[in-house]
């Protein structure tokens, strides 16, 4: 790679409780770590969600006043929580949306990111280009940190019959209480071409000089 190349744009889709804001702050490792490879570009979910009392948190920042969700798993509570088994979901559709406006209006990208619930969409998402239901989705990679299969019935089509061909990199933490590694082990499957980042902590995006070469390796793939 020459020092002239130029950057992979890299839409990014924060996890759950989360905004653009506050992921853009939890991934300013990784931004500096991969500042010659890639720009990441940071999107809001379009749900709020209702905050957690200050008594239930160690840390607060005034990003935390504007937490958000891709979707909920429990409707009536505008909740969610990854292990939940629900038939119907709220608030996916809207997501899609946002993301498919995120692409007409500050695209094109070269590749999608996603933490945690933010990796869980952007699977439904590679699924979406995989079937070719949404033509505005033409990502050349995908990066799923602490992803998982949604455990909606709903959201099971995205999953059944389906080998996403698309190139993907997912990471995750051996000891991640929040997205376990099984969880987004059992992703996999439908990723063949995956590349996979195991670190041994737990439920962030790791970026460490021990993990850089393995970003780098896949990211060259894409690099003209």
């Amino acid at each position: 790679m020459s020092s002239a190349a130029v950057p992979l744009r890299v839409l990014c889709v924060h996890g759950y409780r989360q905004n653009s804001s506050s992921f853009r702050e939890k991934t300013g490792a990784l931004r500096k770590l991969l500042r010659k490879q890639v720009e990441l570009v940071f999107i809001n979910a379009p749900h709020q969600v209702p905050p957690i009392s200050s008594a239930q948190v160690q840390e607060k920042s005034a990003s935390d006043e504007d937490q958000r969700g891709w979707w909920f798993s429990d409707s009536q509570a505008r909740s969610f929580d990854a292990r939940q088994q629900c038939e119907s979901s709220l608030g996916l559709e809207e997501s899609v949306e946002a993301v498919r406006m995120a692409v007409k209006d500050q695209g094109p990208f070269d590749g999608i990111l996603g933490f945690s619930q933010g990796a869980a969409l952007v699977a439904m998402i590679c699924a979406l280009q995989e079937r070719k239901q949404e033509p505005v989705f033409n990502f050349r990679f995908a990066v799923l940190v602490a992803g998982f299969r949604s455990a909606c019935a709903q959201h099971q089509h995205f999953y059944e019959n389906l080998e996403i061909t698309l190139p993907s990199l997912h990471v995750f933490g051996q000891e991640d209480k929040v997205i376990p590694e099984q969880m987004s082990r059992d992703l996999l499957p439908t990723f063949p071409r995956a590349h996979v980042l195991t670190h041994p902590g737990g439920h962030f995006v790791p970026a460490g000089s021990a993990h850089r070469p393995v970003y780098q390796e896949f990211l060259k793939l894409f690099q003209q």
